[in-house]
């Protein structure tokens, strides 16, 4: 499992997602494009994901 929030990039945003790697992070790449216009590459954002896990 896990977990990322817009928090954890410094945003005022309540955006959570929380599930499988690979579905939190298509899902989160979708919103902060859509949201925030800012793309993430997969790469980023398992490296924030293995951050919180370890």
């Amino acid at each position: 499992m896990a977990k990322i929030t817009c928090r954890d990039y410094g945003f005022e945003c309540h955006y959570e997602i929380e599930g499988e790697v690979e579905n939190v992070i298509d899902e989160y790449r979708k919103h902060s494009t859509e949201e925030h216009g800012i793309e993430y590459s997969p790469e980023a954002l398992t490296q924030v994901i293995l951050r919180q896990q370890g």
